[in-house]
Order: C-alpha cells, then sequence, then structure tokens
C-alpha cells in the first residue's frame, strides 16, 4: 500500500457513506504520509481510538473492491494499541496533523513519541531497522529515549539488548552510540 495515494481514496470512499473518523496513527503508513519512506506497507496503523465496527466494516469493503491495491482484510486496524500504555502521560497533547480529508482527520504523534513507536517496534520486532533510519534520530534522542526503551521489558537482559540494538542503528546513522 502507498498511504499517499490509498488514504486520500479511503477518505473518498468513507465520504460516499458518510461515515467520519478523527484518529491518531502510527507506523510505516504515516512515514510514507510524511515522506520519508516510499517502501509499501501492509496497513494503517490506529493508535487512537479504537475503532467502530462501522469503519472496521468500510475499510475491509474498501479493500475488496480494490484487489490492485493489495491491501489484505484487517489492513485499517488498532493493531498498535497496546503502546497506549507505556506512552508518556501527555502524548495526546503533542499531536501532529497528518492528513485531513472530507472524512478522515488524521493525526500521528509528536516527533519524540514517534520516535519510541519505532524505536521500541525495531528493538521489539528486529524489523523497523529502515524506518528508523529514515526517522533520522540523533545520538542525543536515542541518550533520551534510552531508559524509556529500557523499561519496556521485565527480562534482566532486556537493557543490554536495546543498547545493543540501538548501536546498530547507530551505526547505520553514522555514529556511535
Amino acid at each position: 500500500m502507498d498511504a499517499r495515494a490509498t488514504i486520500p481514496e479511503f477518505d473518498a470512499f468513507l465520504l460516499e457513506r458518510r461515515l467520519t473518523l478523527r484518529a491518531t496513527v502510527i507506523g510505516g503508513a504515516v512515514l510514507q504520509l510524511m515522506g520519508l519512506i516510499a517502501r509499501p506497507t501492509k496497513d494503517c496503523d490506529v493508535l487512537d481510538p479504537m475503532l467502530p465496527q462501522e469503519i472496521l466494516r468500510a475499510a475491509d469493503d474498501f479493500a475488496r473492491e480494490r484487489p490492485r491495491e493489495q491491501l489484505q482484510q484487517g489492513w485499517f486496524n488498532n493493531g498498535p494499541a497496546s503502546l497506549l500504555r507505556t506512552l508518556p502521560a501527555q502524548w495526546a497533547q503533542r499531536l501532529q496533523p497528518i492528513f485531513s480529508g472530507a472524512a478522515l482527520q488524521f493525526h500521528t504523534l509528536a516527533r519524540e513519541d514517534l520516535l519510541r513507536s519505532k524505536l521500541f517496534a525495531f528493538v521489539d520486532r528486529n524489523i523497523d531497522l529502515a524506518d528508523c533510519v529514515a526517522l533520522a534520530p540523533s545520538a542525543d534522542e536515542l541518550r533520551a529515549l534510552l531508559p524509556w526503551l529500557e523499561e519496556q521489558d521485565g527480562n534482566e537482559e532486556w537493557p543490554a539488548y536495546v543498547q545493543t540494538m540501538l548501536a546498530q542503528l547507530g551505526r547505520e546513522l553514522g555514529y556511535e552510540f
């Protein structure tokens, strides 16, 4: 999926159905909307709110009606909602607009919180290195987020693993961490 094309089409689709949604989105779709990555993404991750059934049904209908887009059922989802438990308390006050359509109003996390989400995904799943590189965090940003990342898992080996992963990211970005 290319969010720069799919999201405006989905916006028009929802408008035809007289459905609207204000949401906070994260993930690869946001990085596409920001123009940071061009790689395809399989979904659009909605952090908040929990998606109403009529929106989920509409998203699945949209996917079925556009086979050329190769969208899977569930492409529009609340997959990252568990992140809400770990984001700093004031995350919602720092939201940034990312897409404004007729039916859809999307915001995304402020840079520091967006970095949190992508860095955690990178460390936890070890698949988001390219996205983290695209966000180009500075060594200072990585150092500032290190304590938060180290708290995200109770395994006693987790902090050392986090440091190893951030060192790998630092090398990709051309500096020592």
